[in-house]
């Protein structure tokens, strides 16, 4: 019998092999298709960058149109499913509400022609198209209004805004949170994208793949820590109050939210973007003190955990963004999730593309041969 060595998390062990993104966490590079994250911030959009990844290159002019057009036509849910999402509870997370929602998609549009590229589309425009709906919808239900109607007439991540506040948003807010999902939209095997290829490998729909990769996520582990960093700076309450904190849960070896990746050794190449984006908006719409705590807070971990390689990453300064423009604590991860559904779209499609069921194996650790006690002698 074949002696296999555990790894606890599958740390380190190859899952797949991919060609839609690519992390050098010692340099501190992080590349989609080839090209670095800063480029792709600085001159592309979400939608055109979601492109990239499915399809595996840029789109042309007339390609970009036809998809910005496509995923337009598509942003409005089925009356069945506002109705569905208006019987969940005012006190549930988004994250559980998105997860349903998306799962609830694949009751309309389940009809797994995987073999049909007419279907492929379809599906990664729906999904694309409808994620920020629903958030945006759940937000204003669980507050008993109603949901706000998508407008034709805003590009994508102004529209997501304008659903979400009811009112036309500024023009730098909207640019600055399209970066945002640029960042966001894919990272190599993360645990969301694992579970996202481990559901797809089994030949069901997208609508499931997203729905399991939407649980994955919403754990704070994963996609939760820049809900936690806010309550983390909050409890801190100044700058004054920095070092002592930070020592404290140094000395009782307890997390620092934020800090640390599994891969980056260096500062997080999308932390250094959002934190750039964060001054953009404090220079337009005025600052905000827990920014003067972050920045304390970075300054003191790289003095005491820079010789570990641990740093900011991209959950540190993120919800610094969302909270300057006005966006609850709790939908941070749904947010994420906006962006990341492309990037599982894309490893959905390279899954299928040479699709083999994840059938890992384990290490028993348990007892053999062992009796049946009858019920009355236990």
């Amino acid at each position: 019998m074949m002696v296999c060595e555990y790894k606890p998390g599958l740390e380190g062990i190859p899952a797949a092999q991919s060609s839609i993104s690519y992390v050098d966490g010692q340099k501190g590079i992080l590349e989609y298709r080839g090209i670095r994250i800063e480029e792709l911030a600085a001159k592309s959009t979400f939608l055109e960058t979601a492109y990239l990844l499915i399809w595996g290159k840029l789109p042309t002019k007339d390609e970009l149109q036809a998809f910005e057009e496509e995923v337009r036509l598509h942003r409005r849910i089925k009356y069945r499913i506002r109705d569905m999402m208006k019987c969940f509870p005012e006190s549930g997370h988004p994250m559980d509400a998105l997860q349903a929602s998306a799962a609830a998609l694949g009751l309309f549009y389940s009809l797994r022609d995987l073999h049909n590229p007419a279907y492929i589309r379809d599906s990664v425009v729906r999904l694309i198209a409808t994620i920020p709906t629903m958030v945006a919808a759940f937000q204003l239900m669980r507050k008993g209004n109603d949901p706000v109607k998508p407008r034709d007439d805003l590009d994508y991540s102004a529209n997501f805004l304008y659903m979400l506040n009811e009112k036309e948003p500024d023009e730098l807010a909207a640019k600055i949170f399209d970066v945002c999902l640029i960042l966001h939209v894919e990272h190599t095997m993360n645990a969301s994208t694992f579970s996202a290829r481990v559901t797809a490998s089994t030949l069901t729909d997208p609508y499931a793949v997203v729905a399991s990769a939407v649980g994955t996520l919403g754990g704070p582990l994963h996609g939760g820590a820049n809900e936690e960093v806010i309550q983390m700076l909050e409890e801190i309450g100044s700058v004054e109050n920095v070092r002592p904190y930070v020592e404290e849960r140094l000395q009782n070896k307890q997390k620092l939210m934020g800090f640390g990746h599994r891969v980056y050794k260096v500062k997080d190449p999308r932390a250094i973007i959002l934190q750039d984006l964060a001054e953009q908006l404090f220079a337009k719409f005025g600052a905000d003190k827990y920014y003067d705590i972050a920045q304390e807070m970075e300054r003191v971990v790289e003095e005491k955990l820079g010789h570990k390689g641990i740093y900011p990453n991209v959950d540190f300064y993120s919800g610094l963004v969302y909270r300057k423009m006005g966006i609850p604590t709790d939908l941070f991860t749904p947010i994420f999730a906006i962006a990341r559904v492309a990037g599982w779209l894309a490893h959905w499609k390279e899954q299928l593309a040479e699709n083999r069921i994840f059938r890992p194996t384990q290490v028993y650790n348990g007892h053999h041969d062992m009796p049946y006690t009858p019920l009355d002698q236990r």
